[in-house]
């Protein structure tokens, strides 16, 4: 992986810059779809290029309980067993260890867990982690952590960030793979001289980029925004800069300011799927009657399939009857208004003008 700072808007944070893997040339900030199970849901991968996507996410703890990593890499790799030949980012597991599998207990080992899908037991270690993803042969790996809710102690914060920054040294030792990426993940909750601690340690090991993890799980907004306010010029300008699983529009355009340079969330795809949908303005229901009889697009200068062809009264139609064409055709507008917003950002950290921008972008949705 290769990573440069192409320009930037010196009155701000924000940062333009170019990514390079085995597989593609990626822009940045950027957002990455997610593909938990190795497709994003309800969409193909031509729509997904067609729609301008470079780099998808993908999950470490789901592919190994079905269908299994040792599958993905006999049969080629998660490349070309969901048929992209892009880049794809693996998160470590991590997460859905700690907010979907029933726990078993927390080791220095590892973690021993039972499956959400039938119960079945299993330990993920670092190792393990990393082994998994090597097998399944993503261009980006994550480090192996432990993720925190909110809230949560400070002594338990501390203890958790000093045993995720050993385990992602024990990552750092197993990882072999020479085309593929590692990158640290930052703990420590909401306190930000528990963060800078980890970062700094993190550092002392090295990786190819850096995350920050455990933000947007329930703590206010105002302290996430402290903590990426902190962080974010603490961590090396050379390096990709990632915010795990965030978020919003606006937590994109607050996020970019300060400095990051990629994201991931499953609020497009999610949200299309029950109904809402993203615009200019704000979101809107699509559910809604108002709309039952409505002959315009969701969006008028929206150049998406789906605002091109279709109608809101269509739409509202699909999704009162549930036909899947609904949640497809959703799903390509949101991941458009995403990855267009994206587009905007990147021109307008070129041209210096990012905060007019942002500006903009805020007075757009006040109307």
């Amino acid at each position: 992986m290769e990573f440069e700072v192409i320009a930037r808007d010196t009155s701000c944070g924000a940062r333009r810059g170019r990514l390079k893997t085995a597989h593609s040339t990626v822009e940045t900030p950027v957002f990455m779809p997610v593909g938990t199970l190795a497709t994003v849901k309800s969409v193909s991968p031509e729509e997904l290029k067609e729609l301008g996507a470079s780099i998808i996410l993908g999950n470490t703890y789901h592919l190994y309980l079905r269908p299994g990593a040792e599958l993905v890499g006999q049969l080629g790799g998660l490349h070309r067993f969901m048929g992209w030949d892009r880049s794809i980012l693996t998160d470590s597991g991590g997460f859905q260890v700690f907010s979907l599998a029933r726990i078993s207990k927390i080791e220095e080992g590892g973690v021993v867990f039972q499956s959400h899908i039938d119960g079945s037991r299993h330990m993920i270690s670092p190792e393990a982690a990393t082994e998994i993803q090597m097998m399944l042969g993503s261009d980006i790996s994550m480090c192996f952590d432990e993720c925190n809710s909110f809230p949560v102690t400070r002594d338990y914060a501390r203890e958790s960030m000093e045993r995720s920054v050993r385990w992602a040294a024990r990552c750092r030792q197993a990882h072999t793979a020479p085309l593929q990426a590692l990158f640290g993940i930052i703990q420590g909750s909401v306190h930000v001289d528990l963060r800078r601690i980890c970062l700094e340690r993190l550092m002392e090991i090295g990786f190819d980029g850096y995350a920050l993890g455990s933000l947007s799980v329930g703590e206010p907004k105002e302290q996430m925004l402290e903590v990426m306010e902190n962080l974010l010029p603490q961590m090396p300008f050379s390096h990709p800069r990632y915010l795990m699983g965030v978020g919003t529009p606006e937590d994109l355009v607050e996020g970019v300011r300060l400095g990051v340079d990629m994201f991931d969330c499953v609020m497009p795809t999610r949200n299309a799927r029950n109904g809402m949908l993203f615009t200019r303005r704000g979101s809107i229901q699509i559910k809604n009657s108002r709309y039952t009889r409505d002959p315009e697009p969701i969006e008028r200068d929206c150049t998406c399939y789906t605002c091109q062809k279709f109608s809101k009264a269509y739409l509202r139609h699909l999704f009162m009857a549930r036909e899947l064409l609904g949640y497809r055709l959703n799903t390509i507008h949101n991941l458009h208004h995403y990855l267009r917003l994206m587009g905007e950002m990147r021109e307008a950290i070129q041209q210096e003008t990012f905060l007019k921008w942002r500006r903009e972008f805020y007075e757009s949705r006040a109307d």
